[in-house]
Formats: structure tokens, C-alpha cells, sequence
């Protein structure tokens, strides 16, 4: 697995080396000792997968500390824009946003840290999404961003006519009304 450094500190897309024939392919998804290597230590707690169709915006979501996670996310059918905003005040990338195509022809992988929010909204007509956590979730740290926000600038990649949002997704706060948690 080949690890890619962003602008972003501790943000990385993760690339599977995948081997392919004319039965299909395989790919090691995840590997501890690889990470380790990278000096990444982390202890997976829990998977999550969601199935969403085209339009479907999900996010800009994160945990507050010191329930905060660290994700490893990948699509196993379809094709998104999985979108970071860095929330940690002390980082110069605070209040930018990162964002790359994942899909299940291009296996790519994101390992959000800690102190990001995170969403993504499905490109293809059905999507499903796959990433592992190294903190349970907690229902009382839910918290989130406004996807809209005119401070971020988000390019979504679809006309907003086409977003199915959440009724919690479309009331999270602006970056400027966040308080400083991260």
C-alpha cells in the first residue's frame, strides 16, 4: 500500500496495491504494520458502511473530543467526493477543505485524523462507503459544519438542485460560529 502525504498534517490517500487477472482482483484494504511503518498508530474500534444513491450529501460531520475519530474511508461501489475540512486552530490548513474522487474502480482510500470534518456526496447513480473508526461513536459529541458554508467555498461537483441532504445536515453552524474544539 503506497501512503501519499496532502497539505494537510496526518491527512493521507492511501493507495492498495492492487493485483489484477482475468478472475477479478485483490487488494489488501488495510495494514496495521504498514501504517506503523509510516509511524501511524492506530486501533480500529468499529466499521461503518452507508448505501446512498446520486445526490445524496452527507456531512460535514465530526465527533467532539474526547470522542473525536480518526477515519480510513473507501467506497466499495460507485464513485464519490469525499470532502475534509481541517478544524484544528493551530493548523495553518485550518478552515480549508480537502477533497478527492473515491471510487470502487479507483480503490483510493482517505485516513482523516482526528480534528477534521468530514462528508461526501455520491457522483454516481448508487454509491456505498466503507471506513473503519478508532473511537466509538457518541451520540452526545454529534456535531457538524454547514455544507453551504460561504467561508469553505465547497465545490461539490453537482448543482446544489441535486443535494438530498439530512434536516440535521442542512442546520449545522458556519465555521465562524464553531467554537474552538480541536
Amino acid at each position: 500500500m503506497n501512503i501519499v502525504s496532502t497539505p494537510f498534517k496526518d491527512l493521507f490517500v492511501l493507495e492498495p496495491k492492487v493485483l489484477g487477472d482475468e478472475r477479478g482482483y485483490f487488494m489488501e484494504s488495510y495494514s496495521k504494520r504498514t501504517l506503523l511503518d509510516k509511524g501511524i498508530d492506530l486501533t480500529f474500534v468499529q466499521d461503518n458502511q452507508s448505501s446512498s444513491t446520486k445526490g445524496v450529501l452527507r456531512g460535514l460531520h465530526f465527533q467532539k473530543p474526547p470522542f473525536a475519530q480518526t477515519k480510513q474511508v473507501r467506497v466499495l461501489r460507485g464513485l464519490i467526493l469525499d470532502v475534509v475540512v481541517d478544524l484544528r486552530k493551530a493548523e495553518p490548513t485550518f478552515g480549508k477543505y480537502f477533497s478527492i474522487e473515491l471510487s470502487s474502480d479507483n480503490k483510493k482510500q482517505l485516513l482523516i485524523p482526528k480534528g477534521f470534518a468530514h462528508a461526501f456526496i455520491v457522483l454516481s447513480e448508487q454509491a456505498e462507503v466503507f471506513y473503519k473508526v478508532d473511537e466509538y461513536y457518541n451520540a452526545q459529541a454529534d456535531a457538524g459544519l454547514l455544507f453551504n458554508d460561504p467561508d469553505l467555498n465547497i465545490d461539490w461537483k453537482l448543482p446544489s438542485e441535486e443535494f438530498i441532504l439530512s434536516e440535521k445536515d442542512k442546520k449545522h453552524p458556519g465555521l465562524s460560529e464553531l467554537d474552538s474544539i480541536f
